[in-house]
């Protein structure tokens, strides 16, 4: 089997969007009138440019997925159940505890000021920013941990059936999870509205995905898709996420240059919450209910590791292109790729604590 590696965006990710805040923040200096033109551009308050981003952003992940694998779940039920225990039961509720704990309280001071948000009302920054941590904590990944169950040498079959559940249950999770802690965090958004853009940025995409690579598949074949088609679209992605990016810093800019700490205060709740779910997962769960190796690799990362393009589409359209709900998802997508690098390799370096079953891996 050919082995797999990140592509040169996958892998300098980190950086990338490191460069889209410089090009972000210069943009909103030298041309301020650029991305707000851009953001003006909408109906019903969706901006017609970013949903286009945000679109390409989701559809080459919702096309990968093979749901036909979804039937297979039957065979491995005890790795399935757990992860979609850690997923929804748990992880939710302890990046809402953990970012309220240091956004709320330990940073509250070094986060001053107030927003004014799309729908018109005026919510104190650090409740933004809970806000844009809570969106990615009931956000878990469908996309790049099929790259990280990879890495770690786990079983690929069973990372498959876990993303296309796990896709599955956004559709109706994500809103009302999203509505009830929102509502907890004094930000209180109708759950119907969080259905309508789980709708419009995971719906769609995975419907277009669903009929398009049926399509695809049945006029030129699987190895043309997995080897032309996927190869293609992977740039496709990751560009109009930074493109994304790169708007949302030009309307933040002002914001991380008079307080450039910012990102950091953020970056420590979801850099917390990430190791303790997947030492939740990898180091408790797993051992407890007796996984190999190869099942507990995947299972713990993809508890640890948010689909941050969900996470920053629904802060936009809820919130506004230029919130600290839509800021806080981005410092998501800053840490993620060093941060899951670091937990793939220890899952590697430890996996003589679990029973192996090399056999078995597809």
């Amino acid at each position: 089997m050919k082995e797999k590696k990140l592509s040169i965006f996958e892998r300098y990710l980190t950086i990338w969007v490191l460069v889209c805040i410089t090009l972000g923040i210069a943009l909103g200096k030298v041309a301020p009138g650029v991305a707000t033109t851009l953001n003006d551009f909408s109906i019903y308050q969706v901006s017609i440019p970013i949903a286009v981003c945000l679109f390409f952003m989701m559809y080459p992940i919702m096309v990968k997925i093979d749901f036909a694998h979804v039937l297979k779940s039957a065979k491995t039920p005890k790795p399935v159940f757990l992860t979609l225990f850690i997923n929804w039961a748990i992880k939710p509720f302890s990046m809402f505890a953990i970012s309220y704990l240091f956004l709320g309280y330990l940073f509250k001071d070094f986060l001053p000021g107030t927003e004014v948000l799309a729908n018109g009302e005026e919510v104190e920054l650090w409740r933004s920013y809970i806000a844009g941590t809570i969106l990615l904590g009931i956000a878990p990944c469908t996309a790049m941990v099929l790259m990280w169950g990879h890495l770690a040498k786990g079983n690929d079959g069973l990372t498959l059936v876990m993303v296309a559940i796990n896709s599955l249950m956004m559709l109706f999770l994500y809103g009302p999870l999203g509505g009830l802690l929102l509502n907890v965090n004094s930000m209180p958004v109708p759950w119907q509205t969080m259905v309508l853009s789980v709708s419009i940025y995971v719906a769609l995409p995975l419907i277009a995905g669903y009929f398009s690579r049926k399509l695809i598949i049945k006029h030129k074949g699987i190895v043309w898709f997995k080897e032309r088609f996927l190869h293609w679209l992977t740039p496709v992605s990751i560009s109009a996420l930074l493109i994304t990016l790169v708007l949302l810093f030009s309307f933040k800019g002002e914001v991380i240059v008079s307080n450039p700490l910012t990102i950091l205060w953020i970056a420590v709740p979801l850099l917390i919450q990430t190791v303790f779910i997947f030492a939740l997962g990898y180091f408790v769960f797993s051992r407890l209910c007796k996984l190999s190796y190869q099942d507990a690799a995947p299972v713990s990362l993809i508890g640890a590791s948010n689909h941050f393009e969900v996470a920053i589409a629904t802060a936009v359209i809820l919130f506004g292109l230029s919130s600290g709900a839509a800021l806080a998802t981005v410092v998501g997508v800053l840490i993620e790729v060093p941060l899951m690098l670091m937990l793939v390799s220890l899952c590697k370096k430890t996996s003589y604590l679990f029973e192996s079953k090399l056999s078995e891996q597809t």
